[in-house]
């Protein structure tokens, strides 16, 4: 009679495979859970709770501290260059100099400013930066935020301006709190997301919150608007507002999130993005 020897040999084989493969499987069902539960973290004006806001260094920084994007704001200089910087006039981020508008400035009447001793004398060399020199910095794979702080003058600039950059149109968002800008943006430049930015008031203490989700709504469907940004308000914010924006097949992002309790309500919420200025902080703190 013959001796099959390959039947002893194949059974533990088999089961030895299953042994190394079902772990491996584990692993990475684990991993892709991990991935897909993690938060998507933008910097807000660059890590600007440890570099000087809307500069190249706090964007390098932020790139260093595994941010997924970067946020920035934008005007548009009397020469016709976007240039990044949050406020209408130079006086908060270059104290001590002449303030300057930066909208009657040149950009070599505003790259005479030092915008980074404020924060540290180590920063002393920062000026403010282009829009172009800030998308550089933008590594393959991630993301820039670009608020719009002016008019939509600004539209045809900018479009230019995207046109010549390496970036592709999934790395680019345009935001901006005023609607036309918005509806402008979808309209020349539909290749690039664009959300509309809000934030509440209220007219007494215990009045309604303005604008309500129903505002909101209609505002985003009027400008085209591809998703909302909204400040981080919990009073405001809870689950049925969120699933209302992403129901009608909106993003729904956030800002300013600098404490690990709300970002961790967020993250519950399944809020799209987090804008942080402490984006190393808040990505630890997951």
């Amino acid at each position: 009679t013959r001796t099959d020897h390959t039947m002893p040999l194949k059974m533990p084989l088999q089961r030895h495979s299953r042994f190394i493969v079902l772990p491996i499987l584990l692993c990475l069902v684990s991993f892709c859970a991990e991935v897909a539960n993690a938060q998507f973290i933008v910097a807000h004006r660059g890590a600007s709770h440890d570099a000087p806001e809307n500069t190249l260094a706090a964007f390098r920084l932020a790139w260093e501290q595994h941010a997924d994007a970067i946020e920035g704001d934008f005007y548009l200089s009397k020469d016709g260059q976007i240039v990044c910087i949050h406020d209408r006039t130079t006086k908060r981020t270059a104290p001590g100099r002449p303030e300057l508008t930066v909208a009657q400035s040149t950009l070599s009447e505003l790259r005479t400013l030092d915008v980074g001793s404020w924060k540290d004398k180590r920063f002393a060399s920062e000026r403010i930066p282009t829009l172009l020199e800030v998308l550089d910095t933008v590594p393959d794979g991630k993301r820039i935020f670009i608020e719009i702080k002016c008019g939509p003058e600004i539209v045809p600039v900018l479009k230019q301006h995207l046109q010549t950059s390496k970036l592709k149109p999934e790395q680019i968002v345009i935001i901006c709190f005023n609607e036309e800008v918005v509806s402008q943006s979808r309209q020349t430049m539909p290749q690039y997301k664009a959300n509309w930015l809000t934030s509440y008031k209220q007219a007494t203490p215990v009045s309604a919150w303005k604008p309500t989700l129903d505002d909101v709504l209609r505002t985003l469907k009027r400008s085209g608007a591809t998703g909302l940004g909204t400040n981080g308000n919990l009073k405001v914010i809870d689950q049925a507002f969120v699933d209302s924006i992403q129901a009608a097949g909106l993003e729904f992002h956030v800002w300013t999130v600098n404490e690990a309790k709300s970002a961790g309500t967020f993250k519950s919420l399944g809020v799209q993005s987090i804008t942080t200025d402490r984006p190393a902080f808040i990505r630890n703190a997951e």
